[in-house]
């Protein structure tokens, strides 16, 4: 699992834990008692523990959610033990060696999600899933995408149970969430939190770039170990694949950091039916130091969306009548934060789908409607991280 330590700037592989007690507010009436002598009083005692004993009763009916929620994704969840090549072990880089992941289901076939750090270094033949059942896997076939880290693995075997996907786009900061995975080699350990942000767009993961970005950030223990496994709502959905801490000791400190289930399952979707993931585009150069300044300047009241700085010969967008300083504010239905999101919209779109554009022109609101080329058909020299 990618770790960032606290300065942000080193990042290192290594695998994800931890325990916690959710506590619900509401329902606590019982009063504490005012003096010592209460505390002795016999009396006092009984019904001081009396209402203990309801309010605590309160607090388990709310926290049985969370065991139902468990019981009913754990066979889902799965270990993954994947051992280095030794061409891998050559290069002298810190590698994951074991994972977590989970089951779904497409066409009446399994499949397992994970990270693609988790098994890049290894064989096919050397990757093995362990079940929470105790059986022993092995893949029959395996994709990756580096852009997401994120790897499928075709899987044999009956009786395997398929985790219920969630809407990731539907999660708001301060919900209840799960991570499930196998900390340290501990399988099937949970551990929760709350979403504390949306959209990190900006981490610097791994060795070879994670350039499709929109983490969502938790503050449910991830500790090594715990890469690929599924961030769960209370309704036992899967939201997110846990993927990255930030940290100074390799260890959960309060930030981990997860791919949202409707970025993965876009990826999953297109390895599964074409072996790799075809990325749309639109033809067009962003700025990446959009200020507030030059916002105002556009007709807006602060920096918002992705302003326009150049436009491909014989692009979607030149096709389009997009033009230097157009800045998109809305894709497909989506709101744009900025040009990392547009980035990231745009990417996973469908290739050729048309989609509808709202953008700040002369300080006025235009619509515009577009189709998304195929990235392929780029020259390599207008691939960078700045184009889209």
């Amino acid at each position: 699992m990618p770790v960032i330590r606290r300065n942000f700037r080193f990042w290192r592989l290594v695998r994800a834990h931890g325990t916690g007690l959710l506590l619900f507010a509401g329902g606590l009436t019982a009063s504490l008692p005012a003096t010592a002598e209460e505390l002795i009083s016999i009396d006092n005692r009984a019904r001081l523990f009396a209402e203990l004993a309801r309010d605590v009763e309160h607090l388990e009916q709310q926290g049985n959610i969370l065991k139902r929620t468990v019981k009913l994704v754990t066979p889902s969840v799965v270990h993954i033990e994947a051992k280095r090549d030794d061409d891998a072990r050559n290069l002298n880089k810190t590698v994951e060696e074991a994972g977590s992941g989970v089951v779904i289901e497409r066409a009446g076939k399994h499949f397992v999600i994970t990270n693609r750090h988790v098994i890049k270094y290894s064989s096919l033949a050397s990757i093995k899933i362990k079940l929470s059942d105790g059986r022993l896997l092995a893949p029959t076939q395996v994709w990756a995408d580096r852009e997401t880290d994120i790897a499928i693995l075709a899987v044999p075997g009956k009786n395997l149970i398929p985790a219920n996907i969630g809407d990731s786009d539907k999660l708001e900061i301060g919900d209840f969430v799960l991570a499930v995975g196998s900390p340290f080699g501990l399988s099937h350990s949970v551990t929760y939190g709350i979403i504390s942000a949306k959209g990190r767009r900006d981490l610097q993961l791994g060795d070879d770039g994670v350039t499709n970005q929109d983490f969502l950030q938790t503050d449910a223990a991830i500790n090594p170990g715990n890469s690929g496994g599924p961030l769960l709502n209370l309704r036992g959905e899967v939201v997110g694949i846990n993927t990255a801490i930030a940290s100074s000791s390799g260890g959960n400190e309060g930030i981990g950091f997860t791919i949202p289930v409707n970025m993965v399952m876009v990826v999953a979707d297109q390895l599964i039916d074409h072996g790799q993931v075809v990325r749309a585009y639109l033809g067009v150069q962003l700025d990446a130091t959009f200020t507030r300044e030059e916002a105002i300047a556009a007709g807006l009241q602060r920096p918002e969306g992705a302003r326009i700085t150049g436009v491909t010969p014989r692009s979607p967008a030149e096709m389009a009548r997009l033009q230097p300083g157009d800045v998109i504010l809305n894709f497909n239905g989506y709101r744009v934060e900025d040009d990392d999101h547009l980035i990231n919209l745009v990417s996973l779109t469908p290739v050729d789908k048309e989609v509808e554009l709202t953008l700040m022109r002369d300080t006025q609101t235009v619509r515009l409607r577009v189709r998304v080329g195929n990235r392929s058909d780029l020259k390599p020299a207008l691939e960078t991280s700045r184009n889209e």
